[in-house]
């Protein structure tokens, strides 16, 4: 069967000009007159004409896919990234591979390895809570490709970053805990892994001390993020001989975890013992007892700003800048 594919060569045939014009006026190049322009387009449209991807890429020196590597899909968090992610890159022409790490530090060399061997040419990395080194990102920057980190980052001299100020975060849900009166409040914390482990530590500490508060180190527990985890360590606050009367949780499936167990152990949630959570997500507002509030930390806009500068490192390297990009949360109260 003949290819009846329509190419350039048959639009310049049809209409009487070189292949060079036809190629130029769908692009709308500017040194191709208006009506050449319209002509040719009109053509191609009518022929269904569709441009040959792997002569763009090779023409260009790129293949338009970005590559994301992030803990889980599944949480709504980072379904909203991905959202932002794809809005800033689809109407500039590219696609978008997604990885999951899954957490896991080896699942997290693999797919970055996989991804530069299939040449992105760009990627978007979340670290998994058991990244231990960062050795497979040195490698992806010597096949000079660009890496942006966004929510869990790590500081690279060669790699911009997007985050949340955490730090400010858990500043604000302490205060927050603190003016209701409450001055017993634990810290259910992340992985020491995480840069953002030692932020909402330093916010935490800093509001209690502003208000002359004690730390108790018994109050302070880092999660490894799994449930059996934080069921663990919220069974140990709450044997404590002076139990927290509030906790500060590492994100809202956290708190939705702890909050379980509080409830197995006869204790009315915001109550007997209030929460405040990060993340802020939709699901809580269906909740009869969600935590009192929650710290929006914007994971939309975190991801379409992550996006963006990778853009820009891809597209003009030589004017491309490290760029840290802080985004301020902002306290929910759910009263």
């Amino acid at each position: 069967m003949a290819n009846t594919t329509p190419t350039m060569k048959e639009i310049a045939k049809r209409l009487g000009v070189s292949v060079t014009t036809v190629s130029r006026a769908l692009q709308n190049h500017p040194r191709i007159g208006l009506r050449t322009r319209e002509r040719v387009q009109e053509l191609a449209r009518s022929l269904d004409y569709v441009p040959n991807s792997t002569a763009i890429f090779l023409k260009k020196g790129r293949t338009f896919n970005i590559g994301v590597v992030l803990p889980f899909l599944t949480e709504q968090f980072f379904s909203l990234a991905i959202s932002g992610i794809e809005d800033a890159t689809m109407n500039k022409g590219y696609s978008v591979l997604v990885v999951q790490s899954r957490n896991d530090f080896e699942r997290e060399r693999a797919a970055i390895g996989s991804l530069v061997k299939h040449g992105v040419d760009g990627i978007i990395v979340s670290v998994a809570s058991g990244t231990h080194t960062y050795k497979h990102f040195d490698e992806v920057n010597q096949h000079g490709i660009p890496v942006v980190f966004f929510d869990r980052v790590i500081q690279r001299p060669t790699s911009s970053c997007v985050y949340s100020d955490i730090t400010s975060g858990a500043f604000q849900a302490v205060t927050f805990l603190i003016d209701k009166g409450l001055t017993q409040i634990a810290l259910l914390n992340g992985p020491s892994t995480l840069q953002s482990t030692d932020e909402r530590l330093k916010g935490y500490v800093a509001a209690l001390r502003a208000h002359e508060i004690p730390i108790n180190i018994q109050y302070i527990k880092g999660l490894n993020l799994s449930k059996e985890d934080t069921v663990r360590k919220t069974n140990e606050l709450l044997n404590l001989p002076e139990r927290p009367q509030a906790i500060l949780a590492f994100h809202d499936y956290v708190a939705l975890d702890a909050m379980q167990v509080c409830k197995e152990r006869g204790l009315r949630i915001n109550q007997d013992i209030f929460f405040v959570s990060f993340s802020n997500l939709s699901f809580c507002n269906y909740l009869d007892h969600p935590p009192i509030a929650s710290l929006e930390q914007f994971p939309y806009e975190m991801g379409a700003q992550a996006a963006q500068l990778l853009i820009d490192a891809i597209e003009q390297p030589e004017r491309s800048t490290r760029q840290e990009v802080i985004i301020p949360p902002k306290l929910v109260v759910r009263e």
